[in-house]
């Protein structure tokens, strides 16, 4: 009987998958999945125009860079990201537009992820998969116990679908924890920082050479916790900042009639500035709904910015934009420090709705619009600790992995929070899906064996 199986870090940003090898030490690699990279997009783009289909069929699509890649180069179609983010959400049984006349449901877009990557870990271990360990946040769902266990039903339910039949969950920053340990020569607490796209996960484990050899690894996981709080909220928060006031965001409409001037609606903005909301807004009764709306502007040009980007469907391209000038304002960091020049700042050029414009994002600026949701992903680094009764002089090591962890203003923080605490970085793309696989190695390599 086959022993192998697949570990799988399905992220809101991004995605990874490790494979059973006995050759490696740990018993598991990560396998290539595009462009000679051990790490891919978690990104669909359906194409619109493709000849007639058969009936049931899906429309043709490009997955990771590849789908990226078909957006930038402008066919017509649907580009979806932060899929993960709507596990738990009423949206995810709903049925979305991919584009020439057709329709998916959002789970369904996942599960042909999912399948994507279970094939490309058959390709690489040359046999066929059906067992797997699933990374999956601290919580999917602040707050809600029922929704959060929705959201993991729903992912195993897309898993089995892309047909795994034996699945199990590890937390992510568990799975850090575990991918940390190997390098571990003697036994210390570590408190583990995931922060990706969508959320930032803690985790307070007990590591070390002789943990390593166990199984069962409860008694040595003191604390978990987490907030719904990362990348694509940085990115939601700077595209309001910056981008959008230029389409009107907390604009005013005119005054008149001995009234006073009016704030023009706002929820388009904060939608087109949500990820996996974008395509809500071109729906065309709600096109026609704000094209009536002209005479709340006071500046005409701002509600014609909004109407072009509607009409041509600009909406990822502005997020899309905003996430590259996050990425170039994180540069402008001299170091862990903070130490950065004030009037440090980056053009976000918005050529495509109107020739010329463009906008600025200062460091300061930046920062200043993301202050709220550091603290708040500090205060969750600190319940943690409280969860598990130990004071922060406990923690030896302090480990981050997770995409949003390249952003030095938020390590900064979260080390002056532990200053007991070594830093570590670990593979901000890779290490929860190496340790995931290391944990399948344990979970499933002597179980397979005896089959």
């Amino acid at each position: 009987m086959s022993v192998s199986w697949c570990a799988i870090d399905f992220g809101t940003s991004n995605s990874a998958v490790a494979v059973a090898d006995p050759a490696v030490a740990g018993g598991s690699r990560l396998v290539t999945l595009e462009a000679g990279q051990p790490t891919m997009p978690t990104a669909v783009f359906y194409f619109a125009e493709h000849p007639p289909l058969a009936p049931g069929a899906e429309p043709p699509r490009a997955l990771g860079r590849a789908a990226i890649a078909a957006y930038v180069d402008g066919y017509d179609g649907r580009l979806m990201r932060s899929m993960k983010s709507l596990l738990g959400s009423s949206l995810f049984e709903q049925s979305t537009d991919v584009g020439g006349g057709h329709a998916l449901r959002y789970g369904d877009v996942v599960t042909g992820y999912l399948r994507q990557l279970k094939h490309a870990a058959e390709q690489a271990s040359g046999s066929s998969i059906e067992r797997a360990v699933i990374g999956r946040p601290v919580f999917f769902v602040d707050g809600d116990a029922t929704r959060d266990a929705t959201a993991q039903a729903a992912l195993e339910a897309c898993a089995r679908a892309a047909g795994l039949r034996e699945i199990a969950f590890q937390f992510e920053p568990i799975a850090a924890a575990f991918d940390h340990e190997r390098g571990c020569t003697r036994e210390e607490l570590v408190l583990v920082a995931d922060i990706g796209g969508g959320t930032s996960d803690f985790s307070i484990v007990r590591v070390g050479p002789k943990q390593s050899t166990r199984l069962e690894r409860a008694d040595d996981i003191l604390g978990n916790h987490g907030v719904h709080v990362a990348g694509t909220d940085f990115d939601r928060r700077l595209e309001l900042e910056a981008v959008l006031p230029a389409l009107g965001y907390r604009a005013f409409g005119p005054q008149g009639g001995g009234r006073a001037a009016r704030e023009v609606p706002s929820a388009v903005y904060h939608d087109l500035a949500t990820w996996h909301l974008i395509n809500t807004v071109y729906a065309p009764l709600r096109v026609a709904e704000l094209q009536r709306m002209a005479g709340w502007y006071a500046d005409p040009a701002q509600h014609r910015r909004l109407m072009r980007v509607l009409r041509e469907r600009l909406g990822h391209e502005l997020a899309a934009r905003t996430e590259a000038a996050k990425i170039e304002v994180a540069q402008l960091h001299r170091g862990d420090a903070g130490v950065t020049d004030d009037l440090a700042e980056v053009r976000i050029a918005l050529d495509a709705v109107e020739a010329g414009l463009s906008v600025r994002l200062g460091e300061r600026q930046a920062m200043a619009a993301l202050d709220a949701d550091l603290e708040r992903i500090v205060d969750a680094a600190r319940q943690t600790l409280r969860d598990a009764a130990l004071p922060a002089t406990r923690i030896d090591t302090l480990y981050f992995t997770g995409g949003s962890t390249g952003l030095a203003p938020l390590v900064a923080r979260l080390a002056a929070a532990f200053p007991a605490a070594r830093v570590v970085r670990g593979d901000r793309l890779a290490s929860v899906a190496r340790g995931l696989g290391l944990h399948a190695a344990r979970r499933f390599g002597a179980a397979g064996q005896a089959r």
